[in-house]
């Protein structure tokens, strides 16, 4: 795709589903909460390299967040996030406001079942009824062809997966993998909460994947490879799991099958790092 000139904003729905009309297809989608790294933008140069037109959104959602949880001191660069995206050619920005997507007196959300109880939706109750609700509602806006989501929220791609074939939504959920920085650990917008020392401790996160997954291969148990892999993460991080699961339902396996994900998050002080390795067929 040749990048626009100028890329279109809009903060309505009206506005948006106006812009995205007159749009050529097909048309990818990348939803963000903004606070761009090069994770979001490998995304926007996926969609780029395979469709017409790019839309996307930054949208800081409070529906996925819970009670205690890091909304109001998420990170927001607005201007710095519309700069990133015009650069990367894309079509259009959707922006809204909050009272733009959860108008008043606003109630309906979406039940993703089991597979948003586990996991992380064990630690974070609501937080993929959240994430559905709001996706489902932003593909409502600009029905794309192609949704692109990034591997590293490995649960998330799997619930939006799901709820699209449950839905009958007409998208195609295009999943761009993981971008790492050069120690492995990967881009996250919460890796700015992160102190110096924590960060330097941080690759250990990847590094005790790896090292779980190699005793799977090796022949180990789910239970075993993961109890011979804890020592691999620094003393400075709280484990809160670590696991194998099948990569489309996200229910746990007790030895090593494709296709499946090895998943792991851990706490720095208060922040949560997500991580995973992808086990192809």
């Amino acid at each position: 795709m040749t990048p626009a000139t100028a890329m279109a904003v809009a903060a309505t729905v009206e506005q948006a589903r106006a812009a995205v009309g007159v749009l050529p297809r097909p048309l990818g989608f990348v939803p963000t909460m903004g606070a761009l790294h090069p994770g979001h933008l490998a995304l926007v140069a996926a969609a780029r390299a395979e469709c017409a037109s790019v839309v996307a959104s930054v949208f800081v959602n409070p529906a996925q967040f819970g009670p205690g949880e890091d909304f109001e001191r998420y990170p927001r660069d607005y201007a710095g996030d519309r700069a990133k995206l015009e650069h990367a050619g894309a079509s259009l920005l959707f922006a809204p406001e909050s009272g733009a997507i959860y108008p008043p007196g606003y109630s309906t959300v979406i039940d993703v079942g089991p597979m948003g109880a586990r996991y992380e939706g064990a630690v974070r109750p609501t937080h993929f009824r959240g994430v559905a609700t709001v996706v489902s509602k932003l593909l409502n806006v600009v029905r794309p062809d192609v949704l692109y989501v990034g591997q590293k929220d490995a649960q998330q791609t799997a619930v939006l997966r799901k709820m699209v074939r449950d839905l009958d939504v007409p998208v195609r959920v295009q999943i761009v993998p993981t971008v790492r920085e050069d120690d492995g650990v990967a881009l996250s917008s919460r890796n700015v909460y992160l102190t110096a020392e924590q960060r330097a401790a941080a690759p250990t996160l990847h590094a005790m994947l790896r090292a779980f997954l190699g005793r799977l291969r090796e022949g180990a148990s789910g239970e075993a490879a993961a109890r011979e892999a804890r020592p691999v993460l620094s003393p400075l991080a709280q484990l809160d799991y670590l696991d194998l699961v099948d990569a489309d339902t996200f229910e746990p396996l007790a030895a090593l099958r494709s296709p499946a994900f090895a998943i792991a998050a851990v706490r720095f002080g208060n922040t949560r790092l997500l991580d995973n390795i992808w086990v192809a067929r």
